[in-house]
C-alpha cells in the first residue's frame, strides 16, 4: 500500500511551487526549500527569474523621461502577459518555455 502511494507521489508534479516562482519575490520559497530539486520546480524557477529580472529591467527603463516611459510601459505589457502564459503552465503542468525569454532561462544554472 505504502509503495503505491509513493508511485502516485512521484508522478505528480508540484504545481503550487511551479507557480510561486511567476509571483515575483515569492521565488524565494521555492528557492529555499527542497522544491528547488525537482525538475519541474526548477524549471518554472528559471523561467521566473528571467521575467523577474525582465521586470526589474523594465523598472529602471522607465527613470528615463518620455522615451523611457514609453520603452517601459511596452516592457511591462510584455512581461504582464509573460506571466501569465507562465502562471497558467506552472498550473497546467506544462514546461513550456516562455516566448522572448525562455532561452536566457536554460543558462541559469541553479
Amino acid at each position: 500500500m505504502e509503495e503505491e502511494k509513493k508511485v502516485e507521489e512521484k508522478g505528480k508534479k508540484n504545481t503550487g511551487m511551479a507557480a510561486l516562482c511567476y509571483l515575483g519575490l515569492l521565488i524565494i520559497i521555492p528557492l529555499i526549500t527542497e522544491a528547488k530539486n525537482e525538475p519541474y520546480v526548477k524549471f518554472h524557477i528559471k523561467q521566473g527569474l528571467v521575467l523577474l529580472i525582465t521586470g526589474v529591467a523594465a523598472s529602471v527603463i522607465m527613470i528615463i523621461p518620455l522615451l523611457g516611459w514609453v520603452l517601459g510601459g511596452i516592457l511591462y505589457i510584455i512581461v504582464l502577459v509573460l506571466f501569465i502564459i507562465g502562471l497558467v503552465n506552472a498550473l497546467t503542468g506544462k514546461e513550456s518555455a516562455l516566448p522572448l525569454i525562455g532561452q536566457f532561462a536554460d543558462k541559469i544554472n541553479i
